[in-house]
């Protein structure tokens, strides 16, 4: 059986489509028919149900995908690895990034390291979908909020912050230097979507005290998350140094004194994947340079 075909079998997982999974493929779906049925005659079993358009996986099938997946990760690793050989401090590095972690802090370290490996072509993903970017390898690394343990992934731990109430300084709390979280009931909030992480930080901390959020706007951008609070349409809870990286003397950050939401930020990538030079070195310096920073 060759690598190829196995390469043809997950595409066809994937899609769940013959004719799908040959266009993602650059192959006709007759070429890609034969191959499957010749790795089917070779097994001697079916790997697939076909059940008219549709198709499943068999047993068969399932047990053959979770190695075939292994053996192509494990040949992409090997010519990575050579590859590094020839390039030595060179290739290319795709990085995936939280859009406010990017936004405040983590751009002046890429600066940085792009400075001191500049042979590294750098490639920067802004993306809520960490995680998904790097299982499905458009990512090498991901910076993200640490979630539950995922076993294909290797996270290590970067930095913790609390969050904090933002208003603005006409808001009716101006004047507070410290809430608790129950106060957060009933305030007009201007927040990201719920699919961001860090809204959901602060969402499931509310929801163990019985209550949601009563948010007035949602936005993607923070821009404009933080033109809303100024103008005192909502206030808005959001990552302290964030906050302050601001230094906007119209906003006031309050603390909230009591069960705070906090977040915690790492790298992660793939526990079957190669890590190339390029990777390595910038998980080190990243991690470096936030040592300084603290």
């Amino acid at each position: 059986m060759e690598l190829r075909q196995l390469e043809y079998f997950i595409a066809v997982c994937e899609e769940l489509h013959v004719t799908k999974a040959a266009e993602k493929l650059g192959i006709s779906q007759p070429t890609l028919s034969l191959q499957l049925r010749a790795m089917e005659e070779e097994l001697g079993t079916l790997v697939f149900d076909r059940i008219g358009k549709r198709i499943a996986l068999t047993e068969a099938g399932m047990i053959l995908l979770k190695y075939a997946r292994r053996m192509v990760q494990d040949r992409q690793n090997a010519l990575l690895e050579i590859k590094e050989l020839r390039e030595f401090q060179g290739g290319n590095l795709v990085v995936g990034v939280l859009p406010a972690e990017l936004d405040y802090r983590i751009t002046p370290l890429f600066i940085d390291y792009h400075r001191n490996y500049p042979k590294v072509s750098l490639k920067i993903i802004s993306s809520v979908e960490i995680p998904r970017l790097v299982l499905a390898n458009e990512a090498d690394i991901g910076i993200t909020l640490i979630q539950s343990p995922d076993p294909r992934l290797v996270t290590r731990p970067l930095y913790s912050e609390s969050f904090v109430l933002v208003v603005s300084e006409k808001h009716e709390l101006a004047d507070r230097d410290a809430v608790s979280l129950l106060e957060l009931k009933g305030i007009p909030m201007v927040m990201y979507p719920s699919d961001f992480m860090g809204r959901e930080v602060v969402e499931n901390r509310c929801r163990a005290f019985g209550f949601q959020l009563d948010v007035a706007v949602e936005t993607t951008t923070a821009p404009s998350l933080f033109n809303f609070v100024r103008s005192n349409i909502g206030a808005t809870v959001q990552p302290l140094d964030l906050s302050k990286s601001l230094n906007d003397p119209t906003l006031r950050l309050i603390t909230i004194e009591d069960h705070t939401p906090t977040r915690e930020i790492g790298i992660i990538y793939r526990a079957d994947k190669y890590l190339g030079f390029a990777a390595r070195k910038c998980i080190e310096f990243i991690e470096h340079q936030l040592k300084r920073i603290k």
